[in-house]
C-alpha cells in the first residue's frame, strides 16, 4: 500500500517563519511582505514567530534566504521583492540570480525557501501582483510556506 503525503494550511503552533524582504522597488515590496504577514497569521502563524531581513535587493535575496535557512531557526523561508524587466539584460541576470539562489538555499539547507519575488514587464503589473488584480503574491507564497512546513514534517 502506498502513502500520500500532503501539507495542511495551518501552521503547526511551534513553526517559526523568515521573510527575505529586497528593498529596491520598496513599496512593491512592502505590500508583498505585508500580504504575507497577514496569510501567515491567517493560516494561524505566532505573528512573534516571524522575523522579517531587508537587502539591498533581489539579487541579494538568496544570500540572506541560505543564511536564515542554515541558522537551524526557521521552519521556512519566504522571498519577497520585484524585478522590473527594462531595456537592458539586466532583468535576466537578477532574476535568474534569485531564483536560482533561492532554490539552491532550500536545496542545500534542507528548509523549504519559497519564491514570492515579482518578475515582470511592467510597473503595472508589479502593482497588480501586490494585491490589486491579481492577488497579492506574497500572501500566496505564506500560504506556500505553511503547506510545506506540514509537508516537511511529515517526510
Amino acid at each position: 500500500m502506498s502513502t500520500t503525503f500532503e501539507g495542511s494550511l495551518v501552521s503547526p503552533p511551534d513553526a517559526r517563519y523568515a521573510i527575505v524582504a529586497g528593498r529596491f522597488n520598496e513599496a512593491i515590496t512592502r505590500r508583498l511582505l505585508e500580504g504575507a504577514v497577514e496569510a501567515l497569521g491567517r493560516h494561524g502563524a505566532d505573528p512573534d514567530a516571524v522575523d522579517v531581513a531587508w537587502c539591498p535587493g533581489a539579487f541579494e535575496i538568496p544570500f540572506v534566504a541560505h543564511k536564515m535557512a542554515g541558522s537551524g531557526t526557521y521552519d521556512a523561508v519566504i522571498c519577497l521583492g520585484a524585478v522590473i524587466r527594462g531595456a537592458t539584460a539586466h532583468f535576466d541576470y537578477v532574476a535568474g540570480g534569485s531564483a536560482n539562489g533561492c532554490q539552491q538555499a532550500a536545496l542545500d539547507t534542507g528548509v523549504p525557501v519559497l519564491f514570492g519575488v515579482l518578475t515582470v514587464d511592467s510597473i503595472e503589473q508589479a502593482w497588480e501582483r501586490a494585491g490589486t488584480k491579481a492577488g497579492n503574491k506574497g500572501a500566496e507564497a505564506a500560504a506556500a510556506a505553511v503547506e510545506m512546513v506540514n509537508l516537511a514534517r511529515q517526510l
